[in-house]
């Protein structure tokens, strides 16, 4: 039985819409991983390093074989395909991929947090992550997705983009 995961998608290199729309594309690998939904894109300010260009970022639902470290492997393995060189934390990406929930369990070893520890403080992940799981129970918060989002304070610019 498969299970779900929401993956955050984000990029501001090149050409990011294009490059979220390729890393669907690649997340869809059936029997693996196979994606079910997409949200809509959105340009949000840079977060950490603001000295950039704007991101685009989407979430992703899909139901995947893979274990959550299995998973992670292979979404590291999508940016290395797309060209993603780790240089600076923060910093310009092609393409980043995080994992944000599988299904309800919580992790926390030296190479993977689940959920993504911060996720609860981002509005570019929440927001279309609210498209697809609007009453998703959050595993530590307590809270569900929308409740989170709800509660974000003002802060960085995010906008749909009509596509």
């Amino acid at each position: 039985m498969p299970n779900m995961a929401y993956i955050g998608i984000g990029s501001n290199l090149g050409d990011p819409l294009e490059n979220c729309r390729r890393s669907i594309a690649l997340l869809d690998n059936p029997p693996e991983t196979k994606v079910l939904t997409s949200s809509s894109f959105y340009k949000t300010e840079p977060v950490g390093e603001e000295d950039q260009d704007w991101f685009i970022n989407a979430v992703a639902q899909i139901a995947t074989e893979l274990e959550p470290e299995d998973l992670l492997d292979s979404l590291l393995q999508i940016e290395t395909a797309m060209g993603r060189i780790r240089e600076e934390k923060w910093g310009p990406r092609i393409i980043d991929l995080d994992l944000l929930l599988y299904e309800d369990r919580v992790l926390n070893s030296d190479a993977l947090q689940v959920p993504h520890p911060e996720m609860t403080h981002r509005c570019f992940v929440l927001m279309p992550l609210c498209e697809l799981a609007a009453d998703q129970a959050h595993p530590t918060a307590g809270k569900t997705i929308r409740e989170l989002l709800a509660e974000l304070p003002e802060g960085k610019q995010v906008h749909r983009v009509s596509t």
